[in-house]
């Protein structure tokens, strides 16, 4: 299975810098990865715990590139390295799945379709947890998968072996799974209507209800703990309609491959186990949403491996070589062709996904945009708060500057983004100032309606004049002046 994860491994390293644009998502990796261990875990108690094991791991890794690599690769290779990796991994895992459940042709395939998918090459380019999270997802259900098999073996006695091993592996990888991300646990509903489509033996029930009831446990601290953060996802509302659609494709054209004449090889059945894999998680999570907004698609970004396995099933019986059950060659090349033009299609998405556009900003333009503007002496202002995570990876570009909001720094408050003083004090360092760098959202984002963000509204309305404006992606840097203070620097 050394080809599929060699394609993803290229994939995964063509235009991987992008440019050396990193997003506001990864700049909080970054930063975080950066914090001494006994920071990082005073911050966790405030902020993102959701995370922390992902954060702690990044710090290891950071602590070991930064002496060996960061001189040859750079930071950008070294914050995306590890889900590369991990995505290689991920889809290793699934051609061994494919393998498992229908045979090589279709394992090989599977895993090749994984690799294609846009959002699988999107998370793998990408410095968060999610590659990792669905490594550790589609690891754990071969385990379950290979548990089932050796439970049951063909023509075995009614008494199934017990595989402690593989359930003790198969509980690690889940658990660590549900410790990098919560939303991890969603696939065991997955894995339970497997196995009783399956009809396995009770002692094989019993024996993943015990593992899942120690995934659960171990992940409850974490969950009860997090709720405490919950307004951290606060900015969520209805799904994106872009990830629904794209769900929404996926979902069809698996269900479409689940109707392909397949035999599976196991007791754990491919649409048993690819149907639920493809549905169930992203549907639960719409569910939760109702609840509580929460869905985003990188949450259950597993989801894919089941469109992956059924599609790789399909592909293998509709390519199958010409004359074998009756396939004749002009069908074959047909079909050949059918598929090398979705890949054509996909093509420029692909390219997309290495451009900085592809993200919603692009931390590194706009660091070196308020450089381009900004003059020694200058204050500064982020609006909103949140925004100051753009100074996290290049700092540099901002020596020189008085960020006239900030009370404590993000390490010194063990938060992400620091804390501000009140809306009076900003409005006094405002007014002592001549010129102010605003580094703020573009149009069209809604404006926080807390007393620090109306004071430096109401005083940039007041008391300053827009003396030049430059956009870059996801964002908009302003110079405001005081009356005379523009020079010669024309609005506009």
């Amino acid at each position: 299975m050394l080809m599929p994860s060699g394609v993803m491994l290229l994939l995964g390293a063509w235009g991987v810098r992008r440019q050396d644009a990193i997003w506001r998502d990864e700049a909080v990796t970054y930063d975080m990865a950066h914090r001494s261990l006994p920071d990082l875990w005073h911050t966790l108690l405030h902020v993102d715990v959701v995370h922390g094991l992902y954060y702690a791991l990044m710090h290891v890794w950071f602590r070991v590139y930064d002496v060996t690599l960061d001189g040859t690769f750079g930071e950008v290779v070294g914050l995306r390295l590890p889900s590369v990796a991990a995505m290689t991994a991920a889809t290793a895992g699934v051609a061994l799945l494919g393998h498992r459940l229908v045979g090589r042709r279709a394992g090989l395939l599977a895993g090749f379709t994984f690799a294609c998918i846009p959002v699988v090459q999107q998370y793998a380019q990408e410095g968060r947890s999610y590659a990792t999270v669905c490594a550790l997802v589609v690891w754990a259900t071969y385990l379950l998968v290979l548990t089932a098999a050796t439970a049951v073996p063909p023509h075995a006695p009614p008494q199934p072996r017990p595989r402690p091993r593989l359930w003790l592996g198969y509980t690690a990888l889940m658990l660590t799974a549900c410790l990098l991300h919560e939303f991890a646990c969603l696939v065991l509903p997955v894995h339970a209507a497997a196995l009783i489509l399956a009809r396995l033996p009770r002692r094989v029930l019993r024996a993943w209800a015990l593992s899942t009831a120690t995934v659960l446990a171990g992940l409850a601290p974490l969950a009860v703990f997090s709720t405490r953060q919950s307004a951290q996802i606060s900015w969520l509302m209805w799904p994106d309609p872009l990830q629904l659609l794209t769900f929404a494709v996926l979902a069809v054209l698996g269900l479409g491959c689940a109707r392909v004449r397949i035999r599976s090889r196991g007791p754990i059945g491919l649409r048993a186990l690819g149907i639920p894999l493809l549905l169930l998680p992203t549907l639960l999570l719409l569910l939760l949403s109702h609840v509580e907004p929460a869905y985003v698609d990188r949450y259950v970004l597993y989801y894919v491996v089941g469109f992956a396995l059924l599609a790789g099933a399909a592909l293998a019986r509709l390519l199958r070589p010409a004359g074998e059950a009756g396939q004749p060659r002009a069908r074959r090349l047909r079909r050949t062709a059918a598929v090398a033009l979705v890949l054509a299609a996909l093509l420029p998405i692909d390219v997309h996904l290495r451009s900085p556009d592809s993200r919603v900003d692009d931390v590194t333009a706009i660091a070196r945009a308020v450089r381009a503007v900004a003059e020694p002496g200058d204050g500064l202002l982020f609006m909103p708060a949140r925004r100051r995570i753009w100074t996290a990876t290049r700092p540099h570009d901002f020596r020189g500057l008085t960020d006239l909001a900030l009370d404590k720094s993000p390490l010194a408050s063990h938060t992400l983004y620091g804390t501000e003083r009140s809306g009076d004090a900003i409005r006094a360092r405002m007014l002592a100032r001549r010129r102010i760098v605003v580094a703020g959202d573009p149009d069209g984002q809604p404006a926080d309606d807390n007393d620090q963000e109306i004071a430096k509204r109401a005083t940039l309305r007041d008391a300053f004049e827009v003396c030049r404006t430059t956009e870059v992606r996801g964002a908009r840097i302003t110079v405001y002046g005081r009356s005379g203070a523009c020079g010669t620097g024309a609005a506009r």
